[in-house]
């Protein structure tokens, strides 16, 4: 035994509890302690094999008066009355054993914390060929994720579940695209993309700009985790037009300058079929009026040209500059007894068809700013994630139903596209809230493409990040289909739920009382979560913390969208607020 495990002597393992291969406990020495996730080794001699080491995590630590047989014996022990002596018991949950010659520990055998090499086997580091860094573990040193289950290897997808405004969902998504990106764990770091959709408010249109509050002590905290304290270095931003606006001015107020606008144009529209995105809510799948949503779909698709240089098109003869002059053409043809077959379905009911038109109708008021013909067309309004490394869109300022339309038909055309390019680069799919567009009952187009990267963006290069609030609301498939699982501050009923199973009893009570920043992160290869904590963000989250806007942004189509990437290897109303 080195000198180094020698100063690290924690205690001995217990011989009052029953140790098994799996799980043990230990007797703490009084001049030392345990906490809960700390890291322990304990090695055994066995005859004609030679030493077997057992490594566990901490998950429990409790202590007692030894002597005493009541309650009221514990002011007789502080008064020196009886004699008794306090006892720390902490237990350990095995991770790893090596060889795999799965013994018991003996009762007496010398415990010790786990540092260096212990430490890195005991959590796999060792056989991480490319490690991520997701924050530092409670004994102050980098925890690391294997890149092999984020980008498709072996896994892919990540699921992060956490109680609204103290969870830090999204700031520690962004710190883990941060890592992947800048840490030097994917080779190709410059081909990899992120799409991330902003949800509660503008603070993500400031990931290009430093963080005022950045000092030493944050510098070092990235420094140890071996990444650079700096924003994103190649940025898109994107959001809708302003309402009432004909000049495709974006709709923000806390970033004036590298924000681009968004739309989709009548002729677009109807040529690449998204009527059916119009209908998103779960629910809708489960109505007759579906098969009228499709039909309709394909006329569009059918009867419809062009029409001038600002996105109109003329539709089954008619010239249609907005999308109320659509609607109403689409109302007219499923109605009239002339063309309603051909358009709604010939045993199409009046009942079935009234229900269409209603939802049709009732669509207008969300998505009039966002499907246009009587705007300048221009190739920059179009989303895409080809001309930066990170696309952010901001769809804060839209209603529900329209933020539904443009997560289903960006991840849909996002998706397409990076099936026809083939392997070569990931796309990093950011989405927070995912209980609302993948909801567990019913079906919808959102929650299909949802599905379809879940099962298969594996292959295809496309990895979800999906945030929710609670986990027991989403798909079962897009969940079980996450190789990384972590979790942030839980509500007690959700954190009973059978979806939080892999977390030990003790970190499940733990979930309940997080800190903001502070993380149970659950991979493949270490049986046991472990807690981390991620540093604050080195980029701005808010118009208070920006510092100088880089003048040139990725949204520009003439920019380089790649300057100042390394080159080294391969809202006010936030959800997530930094997590200090």
């Amino acid at each position: 035994m080195d000198q180094e495990t020698l100063t690290t002597v924690v205690g001995r393992v217990a011989g009052t509890e029953d140790s098994t291969p799996l799980q043990f406990c230990v007797a703490i020495d009084p001049d030392a302690y345990l906490q809960l996730d700390d890291v322990v080794v304990t090695r055994r001699e066995l005859p004609g094999l030679g030493e077997v080491t057992s490594y566990g995590v901490v998950t429990q630590v409790s202590a007692r008066h030894e002597g005493a047989s009541f309650g009221s014996d514990v002011f007789l022990i502080s008064d020196g009355v009886l004699p008794a002596q306090v006892q720390e018991i902490a237990e350990i949950a095995t991770t790893r054993v090596e060889p795999e010659c799965y013994v018991p520990p003996r009762p007496g055998a010398v415990v010790s914390r786990a540092v260096g090499e212990d430490r890195a086997q005991a959590l796999y580091f060792d056989n991480m060929t490319r490690q991520v860094a997701v924050g530092l573990g409670r004994d102050g040193e980098p925890v690391y994720l294997n890149m092999d289950f984020l980008d498709g290897t072996r896994g892919a997808h990540v699921s992060i579940s956490g109680v609204s405004g103290v969870a830090t969902k999204t700031s520690f998504a962004l710190f883990l695209l941060h890592s992947i990106f800048r840490g030097g764990a994917l080779p190709n770091a410059h081909n990899a993309k992120a799409l991330v959709f902003s949800v509660k408010g503008e603070d993500l249109l400031f990931l290009d700009t430093p963080n005022v509050h950045l000092d030493e002590k944050l510098t070092g905290e990235y420094l140890k985790l071996g990444l650079p304290a700096e924003p994103f270095a190649s940025v898109g931003f994107y959001a809708p037009p302003t309402p009432s606006d004909t000049t495709g001015k974006p709709y923000v107020t806390g970033r004036t300058s590298g924000v681009g606008a968004f739309w989709w144009t009548i002729a677009e529209f109807c040529a690449k079929d998204l009527l059916p995105y119009v209908f998103a809510d779960a629910e809708d799948e489960r109505n007759q009026y579906t098969m009228v949503i499709h039909q309709v779909a394909n006329r569009l698709r059918l009867d419809s040209t062009p029409a001038g240089t600002d996105g109109a098109a003329n539709v089954d003869g008619v010239l249609c500059r907005t999308y109320a002059e659509l609607v109403d053409v689409i109302c007219e043809r499923v109605t009239d007894e002339e063309t309603r077959a051909s358009w709604a379905g010939a045993v199409t009911g009046a009942g079935t068809v009234n229900a269409f038109i209603r939802r049709l109708r009732s669509s207008q008021r969300a998505l009039s700013g966002l499907i246009r013909g009587d705007l300048a067309d221009h190739p920059a309004r179009s989303l895409s994630t080809e001309n930066q490394q990170v696309t952010v869109v901001d769809i804060h300022n839209l209603v529900e139903r329209a933020q539904r339309f443009v997560v289903g038909v960006t991840l849909a055309a996002e998706t397409a596209r990076k099936e026809a390019a083939g392997p070569g680069g990931l796309l990093f799919t950011m989405l927070d809230e995912l209980n609302k567009y993948a909801p567990r009952e019913g079906s919808s187009p959102i929650k299909e493409v949802l599905l379809d990267i879940a099962e298969r963006g594996r292959s295809l290069g496309v990895i979800l990040i999906g945030a929710q609030q609670t986990a027991s609301e989403v798909e079962r498939r897009i969940v079980s289909n996450s190789s990384v699982r972590i979790v942030g501050r839980l509500d007690a009923a959700e954190a009973s739920r059978p979806e939080y199973g892999f977390l030990p009893a003790s970190q499940r009570v733990r979930a309940t009382l997080a800190t903001p920043g502070t993380m149970f992160v659950s991979q493949p290869e270490i049986p046991v979560p472990i807690a981390v904590g991620f540093p604050f963000p080195a980029w701005a989250t808010r118009l208070s913390e920006a510092g100088k806007i880089p003048a040139a942004t990725a949204t520009s189509k003439k920019a380089d969208p790649f300057a100042g990437l390394p080159t080294r290897g391969a809202d006010p109303f936030d959800d997530d607020p930094p997590p200090f």
